[in-house]
């Protein structure tokens, strides 16, 4: 029984998600309520038993589970199997996933709270959970291939949840009508091109070696001189990752990523902190003995997680939508989870052993940017949730119609801030223990990827205290109202209200006196949760203890032990420096106002266009790839094979079909002198062949 808990974390989410979609939704709409409190009991059981799993996990003396594999598919000599993995990496995460998604459908009982689709939502979200659950406990590539195409579907659907528009848009508001069902679509398109990698990979490998059991294919890379060396280990690394840039939002592959903003802000929260973007680091995390044996494919790994960290912190600098900055910080969070990775496995692919073991250095990557992900879905998810909460005070997530809401919304205020010293890498905090520990790796190494990351240290610490001096600081500027009606108007509806509401009453020509509230209890209380994890979590490394929950004994603590050991190192000192100079410069410019902001935009014009433009990428996608179609209507003409081709082919069958049927009505009419004649036919048909082919 104890080895069948695993399967029970992935059926009870599940189970929610057929009772509020096949039950609650047809049959009770009126009691939407339930719907929440079935998806938050079901992932409240979940969480529960993963916090059995992994204790079970880390008293192993294997440090995993022994699960028994399922036949899925036998076809000749060909035998599928699924099952789980269940070891100290997948019961980590299955601890991150329940609990973030948990805290998540909590909160959103008061953010959807009135919103028509609350049914509907509460039954996607349980089956978002389920699949990043199936993802990260498959024992195989083809199974956990269908969490990660679930885990897409699922974004696809909850992203575009408000496909008839935007709560509050009206019939002329072309933008606010269709943004949320186009964010849906280019996020299923985008990461489809990364996808496209991942299941050439899966097929190559399974070529090369007739199986998709992650640790078969691992074993079979470790062999010198076996089907998976040299280019063949390489190019399926590639492929790999092509998948976890798509789904992590590394460059090219992360422009779907700051639309995606347009879903709830619960899902921008779960797709951030522990869902989505979090799958394509578990991947490369989970397939780390097949990225260590090619030196060309890790560099690459560090290389893009680098330059995606700088890149995508530099747009993060001149965003005024507050969730679109919080967005453009999980790429480049991302990108320092990729770096992580990507020099560990760089370390042992150069036979680079620094007095450690290749099993230390293996288990040392994976601790890190493992580690990582752990701090960063607290941190993230109250990042998001507090943009919610304010968005539910004020209408907007514009951060130039915000100001002063310190003191209307102190719980979340300081949770906020809790989670922006975090992410920024201030001491003690989660965020400085993982960060650091990213940064050392990088400069033993890869001294370029090292500096890339250095540098974003200073921007992250100043983009995200912009975001905090212009939300909670100065005085408040109005909210939506300000956007509809001038600055003058601050109509402020109650609290309480649902999203649809607030957006109403702010496009209404009844003027009322601000009524800025914290959000309900419902809502700070995860916030709260939150918080405090966003302080302690990255405590469970001073000793190695996060090491040994991955089974990862030999891997160590990193640079820094104990709560004081940044006296050890001086490279902590010099990330504090530049967290701490990014948090002054955003006080000086948009608290004191000792720097203009507006001067600094001015004198460094070109740069300021470059970043708000987004470096005109998405222009070039629009306009390169989809409108000239890569090669002269390369697009049209699939579209014409497929109009014409695929389903010619399959009009034309039934077509068909329904002709012969017409055809065959008519010999069966009932008239008995049609019969009679059509014997009389027949006979003289089979005399004059035995005439004809007898002779």
């Amino acid at each position: 029984m104890p080895n069948q808990i695993p399967w029970l974390i992935l059926i009870i989410p599940f189970l929610s998600f057929v009772i509020n979609a096949l039950i609650l939704r047809p049959f009770f709409p009126r009691q939407h309520k339930l719907a929440g409190y079935v998806t938050i009991g079901a992932i409240g059981i979940a969480f529960a038993l993963s916090l059995w799993t992994l204790s079970a996990v880390t008293g192993s003396p294997e440090h995993k589970l022994d699960m028994e594999s399922f036949s899925w598919l036998k076809i000749g000599n060909l035998n599928i199997e699924i099952g789980l993995l269940i070891d100290g990496l997948t019961s980590v995460m299955l601890v991150v996933v329940t609990l973030v998604s948990l805290m998540v459908q909590i909160y959103s009982q008061g953010y959807m709270h009135g919103d028509a689709g609350y049914i509907r939502y509460y039954s996607w979200m349980s089956l978002f959970t389920t699949f990043m659950l199936v993802l990260v406990t498959s024992n195989s590539l083809l199974f956990m291939y269908l969490g990660w195409e679930g885990v897409g579907l699922c974004s696809y659907l909850l992203i575009g949840f408000w496909f008839h528009g935007r709560p509050g848009a009206k019939p002329g508001d072309a933008v606010g009508l269709y943004a949320p069902a186009n964010a849906a679509k280019k996020a299923f398109l985008v990461t489809r091109l990364g996808d496209v990698g991942f299941l050439l990979a899966i097929l190559y490998l399974f070529s090369k070696t007739g199986t998709f059991n992650i640790e078969a294919l691992g074993e079979a890379a470790a062999v010198k001189g076996g089907v998976l060396a040299g280019a063949a280990v390489t190019w399926a690394a590639l492929g790999i990752f092509a998948g976890a840039a798509g789904k992590s939002a590394q460059f090219p592959l992360h422009v779907w990523l700051p639309d995606a903003m347009e879903g709830p802000t619960p899902v921008s929260a779960l797709i951030h902190a522990a869902t989505m973007v979090a799958a394509g680091v578990f991947l490369v995390a989970r397939t780390m003995p097949i990225f260590m044996h090619s030196v060309e494919a890790a560099t690459v790994v560090a290389i893009i997680g680098g330059f995606t960290a700088i890149f995508a912190a530099s747009m993060g600098l001149v965003m005024n939508d507050i969730k679109r900055v919080i967005a453009y910080s999980t790429i480049s969070q991302l990108g320092y989870m990729m770096v992580a990775l990507g020099t560990g496995a760089l370390a042992v692919a150069q036979g680079a052993d620094a007095g450690k073991t290749q099993a230390a250095l293996v288990g040392l990557a994976v601790t890190i940017g493992i580690f990582h992900l752990f701090n960063h879905a607290f941190f993230k998810a109250l990042l998001f949730l507090g943009a919610g909460s304010v968005n539910h005070a004020t209408g907007t997530f514009d951060m130039r119609l915000m100001g002063g809401l310190r003191k209307h919304l102190p719980w979340t205020s300081t949770t906020f801030l809790i989670a922006a010293l975090s992410l920024a890498g201030i001491w003690p905090l989660a965020g400085f223990w993982s960060k650091d520990e990213i940064l050392a790796q990088a400069w033993e190494h890869h001294r370029l990827v090292f500096f890339l990351a250095l540098i974003t240290v200073f921007m992250t610490a100043f983009y995200i205290f912009r975001v905090y001096f212009l939300t909670f600081g100065g005085k408040y500027r109005g909210g939506e109202a300000a956007a509809v009606h001038g600055p003058a108007s601050i109509a402020r509806p109650p609290s309480h209200s649902t999203v649809a509401e607030r957006h109403e009453a702010a496009r209404s020509h009844d003027v009322h006196p601000p009524t800025l509230h914290e959000a309900p209890g419902v809502m700070v209380a995860p916030m709260v949760v939150l918080s405090v994890l966003a302080v302690i979590s990255g405590w469970f490394n001073l000793t190695g203890g996060f090491a040994r929950l991955l089974g990862e004994e030999e891997a160590g603590h990193g640079i820094v032990s104990g709560l004081f050991g940044i006296f050890a190192h001086p490279l902590p000192w010099i990330s504090l420096v530049l967290a701490g100079g990014g948090i002054f410069l955003a006080y000086a410019m948009y608290s004191k106002k000792w720097v203009s902001a507006e001067a600094v935009g001015r004198a460094f014009k070109p740069l300021y266009a470059l970043f708000s433009h987004k470096y005109w990428l998405d222009e070039a996608y629009e306009r390169g790839v989809v409108s000239l179609g890569l090669i002269g209507g390369f697009f049209r003409g699939l579209a014409f094979f497929d109009s014409k081709g695929v389903d010619g082919a399959v009009n034309g069958a039934a077509q068909g079909t329904a002709g012969a049927g017409r055809l065959l009505r008519r010999a069966q009419s009932g008239q008995l002198q049609l019969y009679g004649m059509a014997i009389v036919v027949g006979i003289i048909a089979v005399i004059v062949g035995v005439f004809i082919f007898g002779a």
